[in-house]
């Protein structure tokens, strides 16, 4: 059961472009996807409204999407085929609460593929992509923290090309994994799509016990 795990620098890079863009090229691996999004401090991760509540039932909420307008981003990767589709959603700091949950949906999938960084710290995924764009300048401390993890970067290219918009940053983690250049609005490219598919195959193939499901 291979878990494939998007993630990417900042927000509105196109991580959820290139889930859904994988399911739909990959619909053979009947994926459940998962989208992670954590809130600040005063917000309930039940509904995502404001809220003082600092009670251990509002610290994390999980629900499967049915949804299939595509106006959120979990009803998108239904639309784009996946066979569930599940969003969670935790307070900053406690993803690790919902991660019994996490593995309990993980463990019944044949495939699946999750859109994160901070999961990283709790599992060991087959396939990690960064999603970069050197022209969006904030970089979360999440994603410096597992860019050595990546095992392909997904580049924004640009014809008006400049230097990168973040400070501080050093992509020498990255420099010798493969990379490949996307241009919205085409996120997910056939080399991106047949990198993926060798990779899942090797790893079904191998049939090896996965620690990343391991409390």
């Amino acid at each position: 059961m291979p878990i494939l795990v998007i993630g990417g620098h900042t927000r509105s890079v196109g991580k959820t472009s290139v889930v859904a863009g994988l399911i739909a090229a990959l619909p053979a691996f009947h994926w459940t996807a998962l989208k992670i999004t954590q809130y600040g401090h005063g917000v309930c991760s039940a509904n995502g409204e404001a809220c003082d509540c600092a009670t251990a039932d509002h610290s994390f909420a999980v629900s499967e999407e049915e949804d299939r307008s595509g106006e959120s981003d979990t009803s998108r990767f239904l639309v784009a085929g996946a066979d569930h589709s599940w969003w969670v959603r935790t307070q900053q700091g406690h993803l690790a609460e919902a991660m019994p949950r996490i593995r309990r949906i993980l463990a019944t999938t044949q495939n699946a593929i999750i859109e994160s960084n901070s999961i990283l710290r709790f599992l060991k995924p087959d396939l990690y992509l960064t999603v970069l764009d050197p022209q969006t300048a904030d970089f979360k401390a999440s994603a410096q923290t597992f860019l050595d993890r990546a095992d392909a970067v997904l580049l924004h290219s640009s014809v008006n090309s400049k230097d990168p918009a973040w400070e501080r940053v050093s992509l020498k983690p990255v420099m010798d994994r493969p990379t490949f250049a996307i241009r919205p609005p085409s996120y997910v490219t056939p080399e991106v799509v047949e990198f993926v598919r060798a990779r899942l195959l090797s790893c079904q193939a191998s049939s090896r016990p996965h620690p990343h499901l391991s409390s």
